[in-house]
């Protein structure tokens, strides 16, 4: 294959110009910048003219939700995978809050095994305590062998500080990042919503900022104390940035991922959206959106994570305090941050692609997320120049709240290992 006349954005190296790509036998071969003559194509190679598109790394997501095993009716890994190739992506990594929860080797293998048939790379976290009750922890050796990307007990906080600390350095010592879900149940009343004028509006508690900033403070501390790499999950308070802001400072190995809807949105999406902008942690206040999008541009927030967490239509039309949290958000993470990071000016499409690509890619220790003469040929090829509206969805779920919403930023093709796994 010969990606011909496109925007080349390479974020390990800064490049951002327009290059002919050659690819073969899964790999990039030859990249061709600045007018140099590539040459003509062998018998049968496919030629994808990506004039006036912009062609970049697969994007890479670290905390996706696939159902799978035991809750299907949501999502599977096929079509969990689906999604992910309609929205660009070529890495995934599962989290673990399955039914069962894989805190065993079989559970793990068994999802790794389905995600090895999807033709993107699906990866998997196992769980950081048996069975997510923060009571003990599980054997994080035998499941870093049985091939665990990482591990997370996402949905739920750990709340033992010993138990978190032992995890922190049997971590350290596997060289694998912990992932954590930072909000003390002990402050929330009806979780979901921020509380604030919009909560009190509503009349429904909330979970305020103090329920993420207590425990990214107290995780921060210990990921320096322990030196394990510590990745905070869906960060959406401007005081929960400052915590990380200064762990980095002091030296300790600490990441942040914020998601595209808590980037574009705020507390009163709930007024227009209802159970559709309801997610654990909440979207808070203008102010802080407006922090989050700061501290990405800083490098305080290192990577631009989805979170998609599929949901029937049937849950989410229940009350707004009986409905589950969460949004699916594969097809519409680029296009929204197309639209609201980049074409508003607050970040390039080479930073873009760092909190995309190469970062999230960094914190799992991949050979992803750059574009380079003999690295992986997974791409994506999107259209930046074109609204379009968003929707209807590949995914077997489609609770967002940004169905029909115009947005630039298409993906025409998805290419992983050399093979377009996607076409629009």
């Amino acid at each position: 294959m010969i990606i011909k006349h496109g925007r080349m954005i390479d974020p390990g190296s800064g490049f951002d110009g327009i290059a002919d790509i050659v690819i073969k036998d899964g790999k990039i071969e030859k990249i061709y910048r600045d007018g140099e003559s590539c040459p003509e194509p062998e018998e049968g190679e496919e030629i994808v003219d990506a004039s006036g598109l912009v062609v970049a790394p697969g994007l890479v997501d670290v905390h996706v939700h696939f159902r799978d095993p035991g809750l299907t009716y949501k999502e599977d890994i096929e079509t969990g995978a689906a999604s992910a190739k309609a929205g660009g992506f070529t890495t995934v990594v599962m989290m673990a809050n399955t039914k069962p929860v894989i805190d065993n080797e079989e559970t793990l293998r068994y999802v790794l095994e389905k995600g090895s048939h999807t033709g993107i790379h699906v990866l998997s976290a196992a769980n950081i305590t048996r069975g997510m009750k923060g009571k003990e922890l599980t054997d994080m050796e035998a499941l870093r062998e049985a091939g665990a990307a990482g591990f997370t007990d996402d949905g739920v906080p750990i709340m033992d500080v010993k138990l978190l600390m032992e995890a922190m350095e049997r971590a350290k010592k596997l060289n694998v990042p912990l992932s954590f879900h930072e909000e003390d149940p002990a402050f929330i009343t009806n979780n979901g919503i921020n509380r604030g004028e919009v909560s009190e509006k509503l009349g429904i508690g909330g979970s305020p900022r103090v329920a993420e900033d207590s425990l990214v403070a107290r995780d921060c501390m210990i990921a320096l104390y322990t030196g394990a790499c510590v990745n905070v999950q869906h960060i959406s308070s401007r005081n929960a940035v400052a915590a990380v802001a200064m762990a980095k400072t002091l030296g300790a190995d600490v990441w942040a991922e914020v998601t595209p809807h808590h980037l574009t949105l705020n507390e009163t999406a709930v007024l227009e959206h209802g159970t559709l902008a309801k997610m654990n942690p909440p979207l808070r206040t203008e102010e802080d959106r407006l922090a989050l999008i700061e501290a990405l541009k800083a490098g305080t927030i290192d990577m631009i994570a989805t979170d998609h967490a599929p949901h029937s239509r049937e849950e989410k039309d229940k009350p707004l305090v009986e409905a589950p949290s969460g949004i699916i958000g594969l097809e519409t993470s680029l296009p929204l941050c197309v639209t609201e990071l980049v074409k508003k000016g607050h970040l390039s499409y080479v930073q873009l692609f760092e909190k995309m690509c190469l970062n999230p890619a960094r914190l799992y220790r991949l050979d992803a997320g750059y574009l380079a003469e003999g690295g992986p040929a997974d791409l994506v090829i999107f259209d930046d120049s074109r609204l379009f509206k968003a929707g209807p969805f590949v995914s077997r779920s489609s609770n967002s709240p940004f169905t029909g919403r115009e947005l630039f930023g298409k993906v025409k093709m998805t290419i992983c290992s050399g093979k377009a796994v996607y076409r629009d």
